[in-house]
């Protein structure tokens, strides 16, 4: 069963008349050395639209003045340069502006990071989440007033059973010199189950492709989407008697926005995101989203090839850094191992159209680039969640992400089969989608650096794998009950298509 195509991964069709915002892969020291100003003396014709672009040079240094120039020359101006990693933004209204920068010497790879114009022409997300009324409230309470020891909304997460952090709790709670980074559309830090672990020195605001730390920027607006407080509070609620309990409840948690006012995650900001993020101390990036505005990046297009580059070294350089990088599959139920793939949507911040994609050599960034934790969902009854994308050797890992509960029903006194999170505004809500079953593995990925507080990202990456509990494919997997088999699963129990080398498990992650 193939879930619908929206405008992007940020909201999933889901049964049973549940309205729900989804997964984003649903639904924009110091850092790296910026340009000290911005040059331009545009000499080409400039009389296209204004974009914004990517131009990726050595690393290491400032841009060469043979770049510099050339950029200047092809009507280009230079908003911020990621000298340690090689990555240019540059603004330009010259539609031929990637094509004649590519034959100057010392540019390895340019590219148009967008089809649309400054700023984007895209319209409004679809989808909203499902907000827990004062009723809701008030019966959760009432269901967790026996549970001593559970904050209030507790019982309504079937999630953290799932991954036994409910067990894990009773030993730690994650510790405090741990900071995940929610690469995301804003963080409302003034929740009263967020503020308790918000690390507003790694916060910032990445949209324009440049940090920007104005106090609160990292915030998203009344009319941008609750996706990243939501995946916030997953991961990191505090356990304060109040609301609803993340995964780590003890480890601290920031914000980079990279999402823009429509809801595009452009690779300027992307990039930014991961720059600031290693280079602010932070431990575990969460990415649920992909990188637009191509669900599938082609290396064969030498713009989207640039495309690629500039975010693999950014989370390379995250890495290198210390950061551990996790994001979420997708939610198109598709095998990513497949010889081919249509994608209807992009790009999908004008006109999309439908293409065939080798995902072999068609990348969806970040989540298909090498290090990073790729991240499936399940649903209540722990089978592959109806809308998760699959496939052996490219998913590492699941967790719980949410299903109908047409498909999957959890157990009293939990009543949605989706994953609960704060909101902006001091709520919470149901959510669905891969882009919920990230956060939860960034979550236990912070409970082992806080037991291992000096291990690298590759031994916390190993000591996941390792701790997860393996879990057999689901075979024939006929979610829906219909008789026809919706996705096959191929591989053995420890490394399979749908789950990778398991279920995460917290507790393990606190055993020392």
């Amino acid at each position: 069963m193939t879930a619908p195509h929206p405008r992007h991964r940020r909201a999933l069709a889901i049964p049973a008349g549940l309205a729900v915002a989804a997964s984003l892969a649903f639904l924009p020291g110091t850092p790296a050395t910026a340009a000290p100003a911005a040059e331009a003396a545009p000499a080409a014709a400039t009389d296209g639209t204004p974009l914004s672009y990517v131009v990726n040079v050595a690393p290491g240094h400032r841009p060469s003045a043979t770049v510099r120039r050339a950029i200047a020359k092809a009507g280009g101006t230079i908003v911020t340069s990621y000298d340690r990693i090689g990555v240019i933004v540059v603004h330009s209204a010259n539609p031929d502006f990637a094509k004649t920068v590519r034959t100057t010497r010392g540019v390895q790879s340019a590219g148009a990071t967008r089809t649309a114009p400054l700023p984007s022409a895209a319209t409004t997300d679809t989808g909203a989440p499902k907000v827990l009324s004062g009723e809701d409230l008030a019966a959760a309470k009432a269901a967790g007033q026996s549970a001593e020891g559970k904050d209030p909304l507790e019982p309504l997460q079937w999630d953290l059973p799932a991954i036994k952090a409910d067990k894990a709790h009773e030993k730690s709670l994650g510790s405090k010199k741990v900071t995940v980074a929610v690469i995301d559309t804003g963080v409302d830090d003034t929740h009263p189950d967020l503020a308790p672990n918000f690390d507003r020195d790694a916060s910032v605001n990445c949209v324009a492709g440049k940090p920007d730390t104005t106090d609160g920027a990292w915030r998203p607006s009344a009319a941008e989407s609750p996706h990243g407080t939501h995946v916030a509070g997953e991961i990191a609620a505090a356990k304060n008697g109040v609301g609803m309990t993340g995964v780590a409840p003890g480890v601290k948690v920031a914000g980079i926005k990279v999402s823009n006012p429509d809801g595009f995650f452009y690779t300027e900001a992307v990039v930014c995101g991961f720059v600031w993020a290693a280079e602010h101390g932070v431990d575990v990036t969460n990415n649920s989203y992909y990188t637009d505005p191509w669900y599938f990046n082609c290396k064969n297009d030498p713009d989207q090839k640039a495309l690629v580059e500039a975010v693999s070294r950014a989370s390379r350089y995250a890495e290198k850094k210390g950061a551990v990088n996790v994001a979420a599959a997708g939610n198109e139920n598709y095998d990513l191992t497949s010889d081919e793939i249509t994608d209807p949507s992009s790009p999908n911040d004008t006109t999309p159209g439908d293409r065939v994609v080798d995902p072999s050599e068609c990348l969806d960034i970040p989540t298909q680039l090498p290090g990073v934790v790729t991240v499936a969902a399940t649903g209540a009854k722990g089978l592959k969640s109806s809308f998760s994308n699959y496939g052996r050797g490219i998913v590492d890992i699941a967790a719980p992400g949410g299903d109908s509960t047409a498909y999957q029903t959890p157990d009293a006194p939990a009543t949605s089969g989706l994953i609960l999170g704060t909101l902006p505004g001091g709520e919470w809500g149901y959510m669905a989608g891969t882009s919920m079953a990230s956060p939860h593995v960034a979550g236990v990925a912070a409970l082992i650096k806080s037991t291992h507080p000096h291990a690298s990202p590759a031994l916390v990456k190993a000591l996941l794998y390792a701790q997860a509990d393996a879990t057999a494919c689901t075979d024939p997997y006929d979610i829906d009950g219909d008789g026809k088999v919706d996705a096959v699963c191929e591989g053995p129990k420890n490394r399979n298509g749908f789950y990778g080398w398991g279920m995460a498990d917290a507790l393990d992650a606190v055993r020392r």
